[in-house]
């Protein structure tokens, strides 16, 4: 009996523990954009609850990417609908084949000019693996990778990445530069676009949400 006794005592403590820690992670990804403070390039504190009551593009960007040139349509977006409540927050990664080298200087000035960007930028942070943000945390917990689309160039990066970076492509996680996350005005997330996809494809999605 005491031996019995001696067992359950061990399974309540370990379901609890488990549960306890359950809980932690769901309360971690249950939180929303609004819930965190980001260092922006020139180094000020942001609290993105700022963007509250806007539609909001979370997007993880790199200087050195053959993807770098969406910086050129997603700039565009952003002129076209910010006066209508739309906005774009780029978050620069150096996780994928280390595309993003540089300071936070170099990439102000590169995204400058080379593009004009004037969309809020933010300081590198890892989008993926177990030092990722918990903001990217939250955001691939709301919406986990489901796949390429079935198009020519999301077919060539499921080949590219599945055989180069089979490590990346497993998982829910954030597969390579320029993942697209967009959150509605009420700061539910709503759609997960992955790299191959350009502003341009998604933007009467945006124009739904304004």
């Amino acid at each position: 009996m005491k031996k019995l006794a001696l067992l359950l005592i061990v399974l309540v403590g370990f379901y609890t523990g488990q549960s306890i820690a359950q809980n932690k992670e769901k309360k971690c990804c249950s939180k929303s954009l609004y819930s965190y403070k980001m260092s922006s390039l020139q180094g000020d504190e942001v609290n993105l609850d700022q963007y509250k009551g806007k539609v909001v593009l979370v997007v993880n960007t790199a200087s050195k990417c053959g993807l770098t040139p969406q910086y050129k349509g997603l700039e565009a977006m952003y002129k076209k609908y910010k006066d209508q409540g739309f906005v774009i927050l780029g978050f620069p990664s150096n996780q994928f084949a280390k595309q993003e080298p540089g300071s936070s200087k170099e990439i102000a000035d590169f995204c400058q000019k080379n593009y004009g960007v004037s969309f809020p930028m933010f300081e590198k942070i890892e989008v993926r693996g177990e030092n990722a943000h918990p903001l990217y945390k939250m955001l691939t917990s709301e919406k986990p990778f489901l796949g390429f689309d079935n198009s020519e160039s999301g077919q060539k990066f499921k080949g590219f990445i599945s055989k180069k970076f089979p490590e990346i492509y497993e998982g829910e996680g954030i597969k390579w530069n320029f993942t697209k996350f967009l959150i509605d005005r009420n700061g539910k997330v709503v759609q997960r676009i992955e790299p191959n996809i350009t502003p341009e494809s998604f933007e009467e999605d945006v124009k739904k949400l304004l």
